[in-house]
């Protein structure tokens, strides 16, 4: 029989629709439209294709968008202060700085010092912090993508076993809080877990994200479940996931190809994210 597959392209662009709708009625509103800066350090080439397709996104649906492009050796001090710029325009409502920063900047500082009001990608302590609460705040582009992708099934998250590989700030924990406020069993599973696949084995809704290709086989997977790819890892010029896609098809129920399936989702909830932002903002 084999899997579903979940296309994430097609959920983003029907997404895309919407947030489009949206920033026009905005505009017709306030005169004015969403506004996010994206801040690009350095050369790495993952990067700056991420911001590029971000620029085109923002175009798509008519938000208004900077991009800052600083070298390589730009000092904390600078960037911070391009930050404290930003926190301070009114035409800017989401601020993003691209990840990973080069080694002498300190992540951390630089994301804690970005407004919480304009934290799109929903990593700062506030926003970290709310999520753990339970409360309204911005939620990482990623994670709520994925819990998107998983409703588009119709399966019902509450009382399923979740399990989810990877422990990643930006990934793991934030997509295991959101799987357990929709009332599902969460098991973490990391390079330290020992037997890794009697884990996986009896998750209903399986997340990975490790970064590791091919590491979760079909024999990993149980029937019928669930199965969200998160890894993007080039192989001999090709982008292969953290699942093998050929063998795990053959047991889910359900699964996300790579590419277009978790990746479309993660800017179209950046834009989701700036537009809610605006709209808190605005006090609208």
């Amino acid at each position: 029989m084999g899997a579903q597959i979940i296309d994430g392209k097609a959920i983003s662009s029907a997404i895309r629709q919407q947030i489009k709708q949206q920033v026009m009625e905005l505009q017709q509103k306030t005169g004015k439209s969403p506004g996010l800066a994206v801040v690009l350090v350095g050369e790495d080439p993952a990067s700056q294709i991420y911001v590029r397709n971000k620029e085109k996104a923002c175009q798509e649906v008519g938000i208004y968008s900077e991009v800052y492009r600083l070298p390589q050796e730009t000092s904390q001090q600078q960037l911070l202060d391009l930050v404290h710029q930003l926190n301070e325009r009114q035409e800017i409502n989401g601020i993003l700085v691209q990840l990973p920063l080069p080694d002498h900047l300190d992540e951390m500082t630089v994301l804690r010092d970005i407004s919480p009001d304009k934290d799109v990608d929903g990593f700062h302590a506030v926003n970290a912090g709310k999520l753990l609460n339970g409360e309204k705040g911005f939620v990482p582009c990623t994670p709520k993508g994925i819990i998107t992708l998983i409703k588009s099934t119709n399966v019902d998250i509450k009382g399923k076993d979740a399990v989810v590989v990877g422990r990643s700030n930006i990934v793991g924990k934030p997509v295991s809080i959101l799987l357990l406020n929709e009332n599902a069993t969460v098991t973490i599973c990391h390079s330290k877990t020992a037997d890794l696949k009697s884990h996986t084995q009896r998750a209903d809704i399986l997340v990975v994200a490790t970064g590791k290709p091919n590491l979760i086989t079909g024999d990993m997977v149980k029937p019928g479940s669930v199965v969200i790819d998160v890894g993007t890892t080039r192989v001999e010029g090709k982008l292969t996931g953290d699942v093998h896609f050929a063998s795990a098809k053959e047991v889910a129920g359900w699964i996300t190809p790579v590419p277009g399936g978790v990746g479309p989702m993660t800017i179209t909830m950046l834009l989701q994210n700036t537009v809610e932002a605006a709209v808190s903002q605005w006090k609208l």
